[in-house]
């Protein structure tokens, strides 16, 4: 049975480590982007970030019972890629507003489970709607930070982008995870 526990204990030890959550005090740093090969297929490609969130739901069979999802933004390393050659601080920071991004519309799913999500019924009668049409806005939203922004390579943009991100993410700080 000890062998069991440890087997167990090490795959989920090796599977946290290959995300990391999103915090506001932790930064990602080039090290985070461990895939080894570019899997987005383009050659000017200078970095990939593959973050998003995982959701868990605690709740009972009576549709009457209260109900808990949570919602975690998370980075998966191992599906995060860089080009070595072609890193900086400023790509970094183009793909950490990419995080940053995902944070947002994590505290934006969780500010409507607050206010519509009560009971179990209405996790299952609101909540794979809500979900789908936010997780569309997030990722039309990522297209629309990389096209105005040009990957980074605009600036200017980049500046608005940046100063925008930050304003959302204080303006719905009440919906951070706990």
């Amino acid at each position: 049975m000890k062998c069991l526990f440890l087997a167990l204990f090490l795959i989920s030890s090796s599977l946290q480590s290959q995300r990391i959550e999103w915090k506001e005090d932790k930064k990602l740093m080039w090290s985070n982007f461990k895939r080894k090969t570019n899997n987005r297929h383009r050659k000017n490609v200078v970095a990939y970030t593959h973050c998003g969130w995982v959701y868990s739901v605690l709740k009972s069979s009576n549709p009457k019972s209260a109900v808990k999802v949570t919602i975690e933004t998370i980075f998966n390393e191992d599906k995060s890629w860089k080009n070595d050659k072609k890193t900086s601080d400023y790509i970094l920071n183009h793909e950490q507003k990419h995080f940053d991004i995902a944070e947002i519309y994590a505290r934006k799913i969780r500010k409507e489970i607050i206010e519509k999500i009560k009971t179990t019924k209405d996790f299952d009668t609101y909540f794979q709607k809500m979900y789908n049409r936010v997780l569309k806005d997030y990722k039309n939203f990522q297209a629309l930070y990389d096209g105005v922004t040009e990957h980074g390579m605009n600036k200017e943009k980049q500046a608005e982008y940046d100063t925008f991100v930050s304003i959302e993410l204080e303006q719905l700080k009440n919906y951070q995870k706990p």
